[in-house]
């Protein structure tokens, strides 16, 4: 799967804008500080989500960002789509035309596109209230469970 950097930033930034603004405006340099992301990067990215309609920009002394609607409206695959980021898992062009040199497509073709299909649609049901609430741990929680080996129980020896 290639979920860019740019994808993951700006949910990471996304993330911590909707926990921490709380109604007033929050300075990128904040959000770039405690996410060790590179102010000049964060403000590609907000400029882009901006233009996607998902932030508002508040100039002037405190000054920043504010979320444009709820952090429960706001679903996560807007924010990969607003940074321009389509989650790929193909090295296939998008299209009929396909990765090898004669122009097919690969064997795995139509099994990496539904992959990435797949994650699209997930992702635009995951809110960006979910993430700040950590309600998305709930399915993926019993996989690690059933993946762990229970403790054996050791009896002492008499």
């Amino acid at each position: 799967m290639r979920l860019s950097t740019k994808g993951r930033y700006a949910v990471m930034a996304m993330v911590d804008l909707a926990k921490t603004s709380k109604g007033r405006a929050i300075a990128l340099a904040d959000i770039a500080e405690r996410q060790e992301i590179s102010l000049s990067y964060l403000e590609q990215l907000f400029a882009r989500l901006r233009r996607g309609g998902l932030v508002r920009s508040v100039r002037g002394p405190g000054g920043g960002y504010l979320l444009a609607m709820t952090a429960e409206e706001m679903k996560i695959s807007d924010i990969i789509l607003a940074v321009d980021e389509p989650v790929r898992t193909t090295r296939c062009a998008p299209g009929p035309v396909g990765c090898h040199a004669d122009k097919t497509r690969c064997l795995t073709h139509d099994l990496w596109e539904e992959l990435g299909n797949q994650i699209h649609l997930y992702l635009s049901t995951v809110s960006l209230a979910d993430v700040c609430e950590r309600r998305i741990l709930g399915s993926s929680r019993a996989f690690v469970r059933d993946a762990v080996p229970a403790p054996v129980a050791v009896q002492a020896a008499e």
